[in-house]
């Protein structure tokens, strides 16, 4: 069995990538963005962490959460956010992938991938790279020309606040469960 090597600084900043099972095109979609944002709220209640920068595309998202200090445990937090995802979509009707025998022999569902992508963040620098390339991110998959044009991003919170202007960074955490809510 492979072992999986993950960052580990308590209290520190992370960028995380989480896709969905064969890259189904699905979260974007009013009833994902409603059960996600459910057990987002639910899981940061019990295990609180805030929200620096956040991106919901179709298939994947990107995000950068700061965790508290003596704390690193982003493992099972994103544990609890895919199982409890996974539980309400598939409860309220939604649809999930095809799964292959090993899924099944390991009775996992075919919403999400195994794993996630998670990036200890270095610096300031390393931080600005990573809000940028989340904010971007919709315009580098040609879902949009330009990042205001992604309703379900911090972007726009940021642009408000002047990160995008003259002003230096910004803590989007207030205003992070409107990502989920827009139209």
């Amino acid at each position: 069995m492979t072992n999986y090597r993950r960052a580990g600084f308590a209290g520190g900043y992370y960028f995380f990538t989480v896709v969905t099972h064969n890259r189904r095109r699905f979260l974007a979609e009013r009833l994902a963005r409603n059960c996600l944002r459910q057990v987002w709220q639910r899981v940061r209640q019990k295990r609180h962490f805030d929200v620096i920068a956040l991106c919901l595309l179709p298939d994947h998202l990107h995000c950068i959460w700061k965790l508290p200090v003596d704390d690193n445990d982003f493992s099972t937090r994103w544990s609890l956010i895919k199982k409890g995802f996974t539980s309400t979509y598939l409860r309220v009707g939604g649809v999930e992938s095809t799964q292959s025998n090993s899924r099944k022999q390991k009775r996992e569902r075919g919403i999400w991938q195994r794993r996630f992508w998670e990036h200890q963040i270095r610096d300031e620098n390393d931080l600005q790279r990573h809000v940028d390339y989340i904010h971007y991110n919709p315009v580098k998959h040609k879902l949009v020309e330009k990042p205001e044009q992604w309703p379900w991003s911090t972007y726009h919170k940021y642009l408000k606040a002047g990160y995008y202007g003259e002003s230096g960074l910004v803590d989007s955490q207030d205003d992070w469960e409107s990502i989920f809510m827009c139209e």
